[in-house]
């Protein structure tokens, strides 16, 4: 993870197969320093989801990322300008099944 952050225009990195998030735009958003971002997902505690938009969002991409009880998602444009953020916490509860998919 890596790449170009802003507060007024964030954007992810869209590759040809790969989306690029740059951990300081993920890191507050599941409570984390950014430097621990890269050993949290391959200890597979913070697992991701990525949706590709299809139909009236093609070329759009929804991001999901699951860390303990939160469920942090980045909507994303064709030019990897973020177009919304969201998070939610459950706290100490742990995330219903629905809502954590063990995808990376």
């Amino acid at each position: 993870m890596s790449g170009k952050t802003t507060e007024r225009a964030m954007l992810v990195e869209v590759g040809d197969r790969d989306l690029t998030v740059d951990c300081r735009t993920l890191a507050p958003m599941l409570g984390v320093q950014p430097a621990d971002i890269p050993e949290l997902l391959r200890a597979r505690a913070i697992t991701s989801l990525c949706e590709k938009g299809i139909d009236e969002n093609e070329g759009e991409f929804r991001l999901t990322f699951f860390f303990k009880g939160k469920r942090a998602r980045i909507l994303v444009g064709p030019s990897g300008k973020v177009m919304g953020r969201s998070v939610i916490n459950f706290r100490d509860r742990p995330l219903p099944p629905a809502l954590r998919r063990d995808h990376t």
